[in-house]
C-alpha cells in the first residue's frame, strides 16, 4: 500500500512480517543496488527505524512494531516491479532455509522456540538494543551462553544480564559484541585464521581482529576469541564477562596463552583482573590500549616472543610518497579501537585530536564532524549506525566523507581502515579504491597533495583475500599496511616532516 500519490515513491506496510535487523540492512542494500532505485529502506517498524525512514523523505503509514515497512524511491515508475521482486528475493533468502528434502521451514520467532529446535550451547541475539536483553535473558534462563550482537543496550541492563550469567556460570558476549570465534567458527565480523595456542578475550571487536590477523600472518593461530563488549572493562560492568571468559580459556587444554585486549580500561577493573589472572593456571598477557602503553602491533610482537616465535616484518603495499604534505591529519575509521589506537599514538604529536569518540571531552566534534586540526572519526560508533548498516558492511557514509575531505584544503593525510572477514563487505576495494583515486585526483586538481594511508585488516584465508584487496587499494594510490599502528606511524612521520 503506497502512502503518496507520486508513482516513483512506494511505501508498503507488511503486517506480521519479521526478519532480523542485520539481515534487513543487507536487504535494503541489495534493493538500493537495483537499477532505477534511488533509495530503499526495508526495516521493522520500530520507532528508531520509522525515524530513519521519515528522515529519508518518505511518508509513513500507520504501523505497529510487529510490521515491516518497505520504502522505495525510484528514478522511473517502471522500475517498481523489478524493485519489489528484489525485495521479495532478498527477504526469502534471509528469512527461510531449506532442508535436504527441499521442505521450507519457517524461522523461529523467539529465542525460546529456537532453543527447542537446536542443541546449540550458544544463542546469538541481534535485535534492536531495547529488546535485546529480554531475548538474552531467555537464553540464560534456558542455560545457554549468549552473544549479544545488538548495540544501544542500556548500561544497567548489561550489568543485570552479566550478573545473572555469572551467578549461573554462563558467559555473555556483548552487548555490541561484533567479533567472536568458538570451536573454529567465526561469529559476527570474523576473520579466517588458523587454529593455534592463543585464546583472546576481547572488549574490542576490531582490536581483536587486528591481533588475530597479525598473529595469523606470523604463523600463530587461535584456540578461541571471546568478545565481551566494549563496556565490560568499565567501572560499571566491572569485567564480569572478562573474568568468565578467562575461566573458560583457562579450562581449555588447547589454550597456551590467554590474551586480554581492550580499549583503555577503568584502572580499578584492570588491577582486579591482573590479580585474578594470577589465580589461573594459564599465562595471561594484557594488551590494553592507553597513553604510554604498547600499541596492538607491539602487543602482537610481545605475544610472539612469549611463545618463542619469530616476529616477522609486517607487510605493506604501494609505493611511499616522497612529498611531505602540508596540512592536517584526518582519520576515517570503521573500527572504534583502531580509531582509539590512532588517537592515542597521535596525541602529543599533532596538537589536539578532535573526534566523535574523543580521548578528551574538550575536543568533541560537533555534528558537522569537522574541525580546524587533527580529526579522527569512528563511523562505527553507536550513534552513527542507528538505522543504518555498520561501515564494515556499507561504506557509503564514510566514502562520502572522504570525498568531502578531499575538497578541504586543510587536509593533507587521510588514515582509513578496511576490515575484511566474514560478515563484512564482500569486496570493499570495489568501492573504496575508486573513491581513493577520486579523492587524490580532487586534491591534485586543486594544486595539493593528499596522501591516503590504509590499514587493511585481514588474512589470506578471508573471503575477500587480503592481498587482492590491498593490491587494489595500492593501485588506486593508497599506501597500505596490515598494521594499523604502522599506518599511524607513517602518517605522523609525514605530518612531522611537513612541520
Amino acid at each position: 500500500m503506497t502512502s503518496t500519490t507520486d508513482p516513483r515513491v512506494h511505501v508498503e506496510r507488511r503486517p506480521g512480517a519479521y526478519a532480523d535487523s542485520v539481515a534487513l540492512l543487507q536487504v535494503s542494500k541489495d534493493v538500493a543496488a537495483v537499477a532505477g532505485v534511488r533509495a530503499a529502506q526495508v526495516a521493522m517498524a520500530t520507532p528508531l527505524n520509522l525515524d530513519v525512514i521519515a528522515s529519508m523523505g518518505f511518508e509513513l503509514p500507520e504501523t505497529t512494531p510487529n510490521d515491516m515497512v518497505v520504502a522505495i524511491r525510484l528514478e522511473e515508475e517502471s522500475a517498481l516491479e523489478e524493485a519489489l521482486a528484489a525485495v521479495d528475493t532478498a527477504l526469502a533468502a534471509v528469512t527461510r532455509r531449506s532442508d535436504s528434502s527441499g521442505d521450507v521451514t519457517e524461522p523461529a520467532r523467539t529465542v525460546t522456540s529456537a532453543m527447542r529446535r537446536s542443541d546449540s550451547a550458544l544463542a546469538l541475539v541481534s535485535v534492536p538494543g531495547a529488546n535485546a536483553v529480554v531475548e538474552a535473558m531467555d537464553a540464560i534462563d534456558a542455560g545457554h551462553d549468549v552473544m549479544v550482537f545488538s548495540d544501544n543496550v542500556p548500561l544497567d541492563q548489561e550489568v543485570a544480564l552479566k550478573q545473572l550469567a555469572a551467578a549461573r556460570d554462563l558467559l555473555v558476549m556483548g552487548p555490541d559484541c561484533g567479533t567472536a570465534m568458538i570451536d573454529g567458527i567465526g561469529l559476527g565480523f570474523a576473520n579466517s585464521v588458523r587454529p593455534g595456542p592463543v585464546g583472546l578475550v576481547a572488549a574490542s571487536g576490531t582490536g581483536c581482529q587486528q591481533l588475530m590477523c597479525l598473529l595469523d600472518h606470523a604463523g600463530v593461530g587461535m584456540s578461541a576469541a571471546l568478545g565481551v563488549g566494549g563496556r565490560d572493562l568499565s567501572a560499571e560492568v566491572d569485567g564480569l564477562a572478562t573474568r568468565q571468559a578467562m575461566r573458560r580459556l583457562d579450562a581449555d587444554p588447547a589454550t597456551e596463552l590467554i590474551v586480554v585486549v581492550s580499549k583503555p580500561p577503568a584502572e580499578q577493573v584492570e588491577a582486579e583482573l591482573r590479580r585474578f589472572a594470577e589465580t589461573l593456571g594459564t599465562p595471561v598477557h594484557f594488551a590494553l590500549l592507553g597513553p604510554g602503553r604498547p600499541d596492538l602491533t607491539r602487543a602482537a610482537a610481545t605475544i610472539l616472543t612469549t611463545l618463542e616465535r619469530p616476529v616477522p616484518s609486517w607487510p605493506t603495499w604501494g609505493a611511499a610518497t616522497t612529498t611531505a604534505p602540508t596540512g592536517h591529519l584526518r582519520g576515517l575509521f570503521a573500527g572504534g579501537t583502531l580509531c582509539d589506537e590512532a588517537m592515542i599514538k597521535s596525541t602529543g604529536h599533532v596538537g589536539p585530536v578532535y573526534s566523535n569518540i574523543p580521548l578528551d571531552s574538550r575536543y568533541t566534534l560537533d555534528p558537522t564532524l569537522t574541525a580546524d586540526g587533527t580529526v579522527m572519526i569512528d563511523f562505527g560508533e553507536d550513534s552513527m549506525t542507528a538505522g543504518r548498516a555498520h561501515p564494515m558492511i556499507d561504506p557509503t557514509i564514510r566514502l562520502e566523507h572522504l570525498a568531502a575531505t578531499a575538497e578541504d584544503p586543510r587536509a593533507s593525510v587521510v588514515l582509513m581502515d578496511i576490515v575484511l572477514g566474514h560478515g563484512a563487505d564482500a569486496d570493499p576495494a570495489a568501492s573504496a579504491a575508486p573513491a581513493i583515486r577520486d579523492a587524490i585526483a580532487t586534491a591534485r586538481a586543486d594544486g595539493r597533495d593528499l596522501v591516503v594511508l590504509v590499514s587493511c585488516i585481514g588474512t589470506s584465508g578471508d573471503p575477500q583475500v587480503l592481498d587482492v584487496q590491498a593490491t587494489a587499494l595500492a593501485e588506486a594510490g593508497a599506501e597500505v599496511f596490515l598494521s594499523n599502528a604502522q599506518a599511524v606511524d607513517r602518517a605522523l612521520s609525514l605530518i612531522g616532516a611537513a612541520a
